[in-house]
């Protein structure tokens, strides 16, 4: 049995951006399950700034009734650890862009019961680099001993390798590395932390992760929800730069990391960092064959009727901005030579879900002779599921019953829900928890950021030349040519669970199916 995690030190957690989608909708749920659980304590405060004008109970109550307890992302027990965090919510109203706002927090500051602080930048990343060189002019970033200030900062970082360079540069002239905490919450995730546990705690698993066994690699990131009220937001952004740069090369990274010499979080980051250098930068004709851009038009998705993306509200008519990509990379190491990883995410497809599929090599001869059995067997996979239903499942053929030797395809099925409640966990508990504690095995650091940008930026400059994406029906899996895009290799996108549908092939246990005691 584990050993208990220890209270994090005293800290006044400051959210620039406190009124917004994400303080509701994944912060506060993260703090309160947090409080419930014992990770923060009486000694935790949290000062939220904004531009709305309000007092302490304006947030408050902004926060209590947008929080869900049924139910949905971010659903929660309020109950006594909403009572106890909410005594400890206070608010300020300002401008960002203004000395007067940093001059009273720096009071705030000094009024405070600790001099532990942890800034939360939740808001649009034009303020990332204003709000950092505010902070730093008026000292608000000064470490004395035996306390810290860092700064953990959302996505996007940047918009392409250019503008993150430069706001890596701007950033870091005000403060050293180690107060930074770049946030990509699909690493809060249990199955994604638990990527590193699978392969470097069973010799059987690592024994096999590498080019000689293992054919491909895909990572997809699915949705079904649509760009809602971000229209002018995404149209600037797109499905590449909100999620691949970021949220999908972590989790490839996360794959293809060498064994690091010890679980200290710079010694995971440098492996990280070498995988995302490692990866192959394509020239304009390379990019034109291994990328593949969509956007949804108007059908019907679950019942209801899905305008064309082009017709959101504060989308341009003429927009060419991709709602989906489908990308191929190849990670230049010893390891992983010649063995593809084929990335893809999207808007309004057939299902939400999240899923990292490492595809094992054929057998090469089916050695069953005089039998009835099919010559081509099967390949096995590892199909590692982040969202939802976290869990991890291995296809496998075996005998099927009866007088005739014939195989039969069976999961070795793993899922969290079956043993462990993970329920009402948003994944920033843990990224929260480390960014108090001060570990950052799970945030990116500068040249991880900009090497992911290198590799994407290839796609970007030949996009921008012009040309639309193609069509796609919502509720599809994205537009053909990214089927074309595996099937020009022999190859073909592992079919996602659609919703209410059983788990797939018939499952053995590989685990006791008990449920944890209540």
């Amino acid at each position: 049995m584990s050993s208990p995690v220890p209270k994090a030190p005293p800290v006044t957690l400051i959210i620039f951006g406190a009124t917004g989608d994400l303080t509701r909708r994944l912060l506060t749920p993260a703090l309160i399950n947090m409080t419930r659980i014992g990770l923060v304590g009486g000694d935790f405060h949290v000062l939220g700034v904004g531009i709305e004008p309000g007092g302490d109970e304006m947030l408050r109550k902004h926060l209590e009734d947008f929080v869900p307890e049924k139910g949905g992302e971010g659903a929660v027990k309020k109950g006594a650890a909403w009572k106890q965090l909410r005594r400890r919510i206070a608010y300020m109203s300002g401008d960002f862009t203004q000395d007067a706002l940093y001059e009273e927090l720096a009071k705030r500051i000094a009024a405070a019961r600790s001099d532990n602080v942890a800034f939360y930048l939740a808001t649009q990343p034009s303020f990332f680099g204003p709000i950092v060189d505010k902070l730093a002019d008026h000292g608000l970033l000064a470490e004395k001993p035996g306390a810290f200030r860092r700064v953990a900062i959302e996505k996007p970082f940047g918009t392409d390798l250019k503008s993150a360079q430069a706001l890596n540069k701007r950033i870091l002239a005000r403060a050293d590395e180690s107060q930074f905490y770049r946030i990509d919450h699909f690493l809060g995730k249990e199955t994604v932390q638990n990527i590193m546990t699978a392969r470097f705690a069973n010799m059987m698993i690592e024994s096999l992760w590498n080019s000689n066994y293992i054919d491909h690699v895909e990572i997809t990131a699915a949705e079904t929800v649509g760009v809602g009220t971000r229209g002018k937001f995404y149209d600037t952004t797109g499905a590449l730069r909100d999620m691949v740069p970021n949220h999908l090369f972590q989790l490839l990274a996360m794959v293809a990391i060498e064994p690091p010499n010890s679980f200290d979080a710079e010694a995971i980051r440098n492996e990280k960092a070498k995988v995302l250098k490692a990866l192959r930068h394509w020239t304009p004709a390379e990019a034109a064959e291994n990328g593949v851009r969509g956007v949804f038009t108007a059908g019907a998705l679950g019942g209801q009727k899905v305008a064309a993306y082009t017709k959101t509200p504060d989308v341009a008519a003429d927009s060419s901005t991709e709602t989906f990509v489908a990308l191929k990379f190849y990670v230049d190491s010893w390891r992983w030579a010649g063995v593809p990883f084929y990335l893809r995410t999207g808007k309004v497809m057939a299902a939400r879900d999240t899923e990292i599929v490492i595809t094992f090599r054929e057998v090469p001869f089916a050695q069953f002779t005089n039998t009835e059995i099919d010559r081509k067997l099967p390949p096995n996979r590892l199909i590692i599921q982040v969202q939802p239903d976290e869990g991890l499942k291995m296809e496998i053929s075996i005998k099927h019953p009866g007088l005739a030797v014939a195989t039969a395809p069976v999961s070795l099925d793993f899922h969290y829900a079956d043993l462990f409640d993970i329920s009402t966990m948003t994944g920033y508990e843990s990224l929260l928890y480390d960014l108090f504690i001060g570990d950052q095995t799970l945030f990116q650091r500068a040249d991880g950021i900009e090497a992911g940008w290198a590799a994407v930026q290839p796609f970007l400059d030949l996009w921008s030349k012009g040309g639309k994406p193609d069509p796609y029906k919502p509720g599809s899996m994205g537009p053909p040519s990214a089927d074309a895009l595996l099937a020009r290799d022999g190859r073909h996108w592992h079919a996602v669970s659609l919703p209410d549908a059983p788990r797939g092939v018939p499952a053995i246990k590989a685990v006791s199916a008990r449920k944890k005691p209540r």
